[in-house]
Formats: C-alpha cells, sequence, structure tokens
C-alpha cells in the first residue's frame, strides 16, 4: 500500500471514566448467566452514541453486557491501554492505532479473518494491521483533516478559501483575514493548541513527513530514520499559525481551540479534522450545519490534497476464552454490517465509512462529505504518523514546545528528533 487512496473514504475531548473494572476473558453474572464484553477505547466524541448503540446490541442480545470506557484528549489513551495490560485487567475488545501499536499488542491480538467485516473493509485499509496473513484490527472509520474554516467570516473578508492552494495563498488569505479582525468580530485568525503535543507532533508533521515516506504508512514503519526533507515547510507552518494565533499558544489546549474559540466564532480557522464535528454542533449547532468547510494544508508538490487515512482499528484480546473472542468479533460485525449498526455509524457516530455496502449518500455533517469528496476523486495524501516509531510524534511536540519557548532552535528540533526516531525504531 503506498497511499491510503480510498474508494470511500480524536484525538480529542474527554477524561478517563474512573472506577473501571476489567476481567481477563470476560466476566459472568451467574444469575443471569450474562457475558461482559469490556470495550476500552481512545475516541471520546462519540461515547454517549457508542453507548445507545450497546443498549441496543444486549436488548437483541440478552446474554451479552457490554462495558464501554473511552479514554483521549485530557487523557493519554495509548498510556492508559498500556497501564491496563500491565496491571493484568486486560479489555475484550480495545483499539490501536495503525502498524506501530498492531507490533506493540501482537500478543494479545486474536486474528479477525474470519470477520464478515473484514471481507467489506475498503482497499488497503487493512494492510498496516496483517501480518503472516492475520487480520489483527478491523477499521473504525476514515478522517481526514486540515484548516477548518468559518465560512462566514472568511466570505466578509473577501477570501476563497478554494482557491488556497500554495502556503504564498495561505499567507496572503492570513493577512487579509487578520487586517479586518475588528470587523469581523473575530480575536485571531488561528487558534494554535500547542498545548497539545499531538497537533504539531503528529498530524502537522504527517503533512510534511508522508511526501519522505511516499504517503506509505508502512514505509514509514519500516524506515530507521527521518530526514526532514520538507523541514523548512513545516516550520514556517508552525510559525505561521502561532505568529497569528491566541496568545499563549503554549496554554491552549484542544478543548480551548474548537470549543471555546471556534466554536463560539472567535477565531477564523483551526488545524483540525471531521472527529470536531460533534463537539460544534452541541455548542453551535446552526454554525456548524452551514458555516464549516475544510481545506489542505498546502503542501510544495501535493497542492489540493487532504491527509485521509484510518485513524483507529478494533482489536480483539486473543487472551480471552473462545466464547468471549467469538462473541466480541460478532459485536463488531454487527456495527458495520447491520443495518441499525450502520444507520448508528453513519447518523450517531457521523463516521465516513471504511467499509463497503455503506450507504454514503447518509454522510452526517458537511466536513464529513467534503473529506469523502476528496477521498474519492483521490486527492489525498497518507497517514504516515501511525507509522512512526514508539511516542515519535509525541516527542517530536515536545520538541515543537520547546522551540517555542525559545529553548532550541529548529535546527536542534531536527537534529534531536531524528536521533530519537533512530533510538526508538532500535528499540522496537
Amino acid at each position: 500500500m503506498k497511499t491510503f487512496k480510498l474508494l470511500a473514504p480524536i484525538v480529542l475531548s474527554g477524561t478517563l471514566l474512573a472506577g473501571c473494572s476489567f476481567s481477563s476473558g470476560g466476566s459472568s453474572d451467574n444469575s443471569e448467566d450474562k457475558m461482559t464484553i469490556e470495550i476500552f477505547q481512545g475516541k471520546v466524541e462519540f461515547n454517549d452514541q457508542f453507548e445507545d448503540l450497546a443498549e441496543q446490541y444486549e436488548e437483541k442480545n440478552p446474554k451479552i453486557d457490554i462495558k464501554i470506557n473511552s479514554v483521549g484528549g485530557g487523557s493519554d489513551y495509548a498510556s492508559a491501554l498500556k497501564t491496563q495490560f500491565a496491571s493484568g485487567e486486560e479489555p475484550e475488545i480495545f483499539s490501536i492505532a495503525g502498524p506501530t501499536e498492531a507490533a506493540n499488542y501482537e500478543q494479545y491480538l486474536a486474528d479477525l479473518s474470519d470477520t464478515k467485516a473484514k471481507e467489506l473493509a475498503l482497499k488497503g485499509s487493512l494492510e498496516p494491521v496483517t501480518k503472516n496473513g492475520e487480520i489483527h484490527g478491523l477499521p473504525f472509520n476514515q478522517e481526514g483533516y486540515g484548516f477548518i474554516y468559518n465560512k462566514k467570516v472568511f466570505e466578509e473578508a473577501g477570501v476563497d478559501a478554494k482557491s488556497i492552494k500554495s502556503y504564498e495563498d495561505l499567507e496572503k488569505a492570513v493577512k487579509t483575514l487578520d487586517s479586518q479582525k475588528d470587523q469581523l468580530g473575530i480575536k485571531e485568525v488561528f487558534a494554535f493548541p500547542g498545548k497539545e503535543k499531538w497537533v504539531p507532533g503528529n498530524h502537522l508533521s504527517n503533512v510534511y513527513l508522508a511526501p519522505e515516506f511516499n504517503q506509505s504508512v508502512l514505509e514509514a514503519y519500516e524506515s530507521d530514520s527521518v530526514e526532514f526533507t520538507k523541514g523548512e515547510e513545516f516550520q514556517r507552518m508552525i510559525d505561521l499559525q502561532v505568529d497569528y494565533s491566541i496568545q499563549p499558544t503554549l496554554n491552549l489546549d484542544y478543548s480551548q481551540q474548537v470549543e471555546k474559540y471556534f466554536a463560539l466564532e472567535e477565531v477564523a480557522m483551526i488545524q483540525q479534522g471531521n472527529w470536531i464535528y460533534p463537539s460544534v454542533h452541541q455548542l453551535a449547532p446552526e454554525f456548524a450545519e452551514s458555516n464549516m468547510g475544510i481545506i489542505p494544508i498546502p503542501v510544495d508538490g501535493q497542492e489540493g490534497k487532504l491527509p485521509v487515512g484510518i485513524p483507529n482499528y478494533w482489536a480483539v484480546n486473543k487472551n480471552s476464552n473462545d466464547e468471549i473472542i467469538q462473541a466480541s468479533k460478532d459485536f463488531i460485525d454487527w456495527m458495520y454490517t447491520s443495518e441499525a449498526g450502520k444507520e448508528a455509524v453513519l447518523q450517531d457516530f457521523k463516521f465516513i465509512p471504511a467499509y463497503k455496502e455503506f450507504d454514503t449518500s447518509k454522510i452526517a455533517d458537511p466536513i464529513s462529505k467534503e473529506i469523502y469528496q476528496y477521498a474519492s476523486e483521490e486527492k489525498t495524501t497518507g497517514w504516515v504518523f501511525l507509522g512512526y516509531p514508539g511516542t515519535w510524534g509525541d516527542y517530536l511536540g515536545g520538541n515543537v514546545q520547546k522551540y517555542l519557548s525559545d529553548k532550541i532552535t529548529w535546527e536542534e528540533l531536527e537534529s534531536d528528533s531524528k536521533k530519537e526516531w533512530e533510538k526508538m525504531d532500535q528499540q522496537q
């Protein structure tokens, strides 16, 4: 797989839910003879809707008890999952992100080759989690990201968002918006969440590293080094966002970026993806439905393309007993193949499906529809950050924070980050 150019098309806000109880292999209530399936996953923005869908499944399958625990945003899902396994409190279903996490949890991953969902997964979507002929994960959905912007503000400023192709185009638009802040009723052009390492360390870096790895997450995963061939472009994009952002950027987190400044229309645009739609819609439904658009982050040679990929995969714990493993597979299959499940995935979760046999005309929100269109027209680039070694994306994000604090130069950022890639790669 060289790209995630699929035929059809986090992270994130929330906190670790307390009081979780896990039992490897599932638990059983003798009085009711129920099997408990614990689900541990990292996308909190659809947690409530996921709970509702699980209740529907339980009604149809009264012997199944599904418990969902969602971690993200202010809490570190990767660390939380690692802690669960280290403590012996293993979930039956959990989420992994790409080949790096699949390798980290390989000893726990059941083969999902016999599932119905596997047969319907879009071409290329399973390759990052396939090893020795076994399928170790099933896609959540597809996601895309770029600059999500306020259509009304752009229009009032006389800026044609769709004409922005190059960095120079973007810089000109930013300066135009900045010069009219008072008339437009915005505080700044951007809200750059420098407090979040993943925003620059994973998502923004991906835009400029994907060409280096030929848009392939597997090529990134297999590489023992990184060169930052587009490092200057990466730097100037950070500088542009920070220079025209709500200050101080290092105190600005995801929740403030999305729910305070963008949803309340105090900035013109933010670097994020379609996963923010439910949060914005909850706070400002009219704005979300009619005034949100998305444009690509300009990259020389990749103009007009959005990064689109599979953010997470469902994994089933093979340490569970056979009955629980099958019940876990059955639930995932039902979620993506039954009419009730597909309706929830599209309308309630507001997912862009990563499977065939979905009515994509029912994709729920305007941002997801735009991303689906980019993917349908193959105007996409890869998500190589899921192939970074270890926690390199967070490490790079930490170096970006040091750069913004004037503790290191950009040259030092690149040099140190290159060494850390090599070090983490050797430890894999």
